[in-house]
């Protein structure tokens, strides 16, 4: 083909779409290079839903470059996941400042376009960090630059290599990425981006695809080093993101309070909409200070120390559970009166959750919470005249609210915040019944249960004034840490001592991926010696994000 002159409003729409696909195809090989700011492995899929996004907005976008700039540049600040991808919304926001000027772009203008990327992305960043995405756009413009009048492929060649050069030196610039032994990986999908675009303007073959089971490593990560997994130990626990609608000239004060609550803060937007990103302990504090000065909306909050297990299964193929539970859903012949949509994680709970009644699951949970569309699709797949929702996680619920006034059909929240919660819901179900009286059984029964669970600490930390260790089990009760053991069997026995009342006549076990046999049998023995008027039953789920869930009834 003939190397366009220009960069218009077709090609550029091409070259977004073709950027999104490579994304979708090196999505898991960026995942596995994840070490930096935390390990947790979901840097490609950041960016490729970051990109879901753009095109589903340039889709609906009027003809012209001016019309497929603002829609690239709302569609990146809409749904930006994560840090890597608030971070490349506003590379792209700062691209689409400069090639939205006219109807299309020679190479010089492409060089200042990445310049204006380089500057808005590192001007996001409270504190900016080389070795990172930061650096391979700023060096990606440095070497479009330094082309001078060239034609728009030779700016883009170049570019393309100065970014990839820079790749390969973010481990001399930060040291996770060297003792992992691995290259930036918000960078290498950069540099996808480039490649794109070089694709579409001077016919330049794609990188192909690689095994996402064998990403390529710099070198073997050494002896101890962290190359995905577990949280850094020391590092904030949670991650933080929302829209905050605010006036701009009141950014400037979050900012400031936002320096002393975390790190990896990235604040992105402008006229009034601003997309924030924060990795803190302090949850409250944090969402206060957006409070102070406007109105935060759409908030995500992730546990980080969970968030590696989780993205695992949801790309190990849990999709193949939902499609089942479709399938069930619509050969019954006539509606259910009412169905119910549950927000379920890992193979073993969708399995039981379908066998309780359960239409449809959208995978998600504590981390990859699902998307309001994703909801949405759901209720609208379930056969019946009304719909149940079960977010079954304390940071789903608020998104899940927001469905019933967009489904067709009438739809309500039973505001479960955990599995248990849920479990307890279905037990009142009646597909048989109408939505009204469902909601008001579902709600009363998940509200009576009293819940706790066990789960693994996988970085050093210091709770109830108590020393944890990596490795160390952590009883939660009502969502809050209750003690500390280093024991599995005697964490999860003290916890059952704790919620179990002489009253209670039902324990119900739910078995996550991190239990033991030993484990389980020393809880049925410690009920019997303990609590002998209380029944036990044991259900192995192999549960993501905790070695033991118990409901008390």
């Amino acid at each position: 083909m003939t190397a366009l002159e220009r960069l218009d409003d077709a090609a550029l729409r091409s070259a977004v779409s073709t950027y999104r696909s490579l994304l979708r195809t090196h999505q898991e090989r960026l995942n596995r290079l994840n070490v930096y700011p935390v390990p947790d492995g979901d840097t490609g899929t950041n960016m490729a839903l970051t990109l879901e996004s753009v095109t589903a907005e340039l889709d609906a976008a009027a003809p012209g470059m001016a019309a497929a700039c603002t829609a690239i540049s709302r569609g990146s600040l809409m749904g930006a996941r994560g840090n890597s991808g608030v971070i490349l919304s506003q590379i792209l926001r700062g691209l689409c400042g400069v090639l939205g000027r006219g109807d299309a772009v020679d190479g010089p203008s492409l060089a200042e376009a990445l310049r204006a990327a380089s500057e808005a992305a590192y001007e996001a960043v409270m504190a900016p960090v080389e070795g990172t995405i930061l650096t391979v756009v700023r060096k990606a413009a440095d070497a479009a630059e330094a082309r001078g009048e060239a034609s728009l492929a030779d700016i883009l060649e170049a570019a393309g290599e100065g970014a990839r050069l820079a790749v390969e030196e973010t481990p001399s610039l930060l040291p996770v990425l060297a003792a992992a032994g691995v290259v930036d990986s918000g960078g290498s999908g950069l540099v996808l981006l480039l490649d794109a675009l070089l694709h579409v303007v001077d016919g330049r073959p794609l990188p192909p695809s690689t095994d996402a089971a064998a990403p390529t490593f710099l070198t073997a990560a050494p002896a101890g080093a962290v190359a995905g997994g577990d949280v850094v130990a020391g590092g904030p626990r949670y991650e933080i993101m929302f829209l905050l609608d605010a006036p701009d000239e009141r950014i400037g004060d979050f900012k400031a309070a936002w320096a002393d609550l975390g790190e990896s803060i990235v604040v992105v937007g402008g006229e009034g909409l601003w997309n924030c990103h924060i990795h803190t302990d302090g949850i409250g504090p944090s969402i206060e200070a957006a409070v102070e000065i406007g109105r935060p909306r759409h908030i995500r909050v992730t546990d980080l120390s969970e968030q590696v297990a989780e993205e695992a299964w949801v790309r190990q193929g849990i999709q193949a559970g939902r499609s089942e539970g479709r399938e069930e859903a619509t050969v019954a012949g006539e509606p259910m009166a009412t169905g119910v949509v549950a927000v379920a994680a890992g193979p073993g709970v969708v399995a039981a959750l379908q066998e309780m009644g359960v239409a449809e699951i959208v995978p998600g949970g504590q981390t990859m919470n699902p998307s309001t569309r994703d909801v949405l699709a759901a209720v609208e797949a379930t056969v019946a005249d009304g719909v149940v929702i079960l977010p079954n996680n304390k940071n789903v619920v608020a998104m899940a609210e927001q469905v019933p006034a967009l489904a067709g059909k009438p739809a309500a929240v039973v505001g479960t915040r955990s599995l248990v919660e849920g479990v307890a819901a279905l037990m009142a179900y009646d597909p048989k019944a109408d939505l009204e009286s469902n909601v008001e059984a579902m709600g009363q029964a998940a509200a009576e249960v009293v819940g706790g669970e066990v789960v693994r600490a996988v970085r050093d930390a210091r709770v109830l004034e108590t020393a944890v260790r990596a490795g160390d089990h952590l009883g939660l009760a009502g969502g809050d840490v209750v003690l500390v053991e280093a024991d599995l069997a005697l964490a999860a026995c003290r916890l059952l001592d704790r919620i179990v009342g002489n009253g209670h006549e039902l324990i119900t076990v739910i078995t996550g991926t991190g239990a033991e046999p030993v484990a389980t049998e020393a809880i049925r023995s410690w009920v019997a010696e303990h609590r002998p008027g209380a029944a036990v039953e044991v259900h192995d789920w192999s549960y993501p994000n905790a070695s033991y869930l118990f409901s008390v009834e």
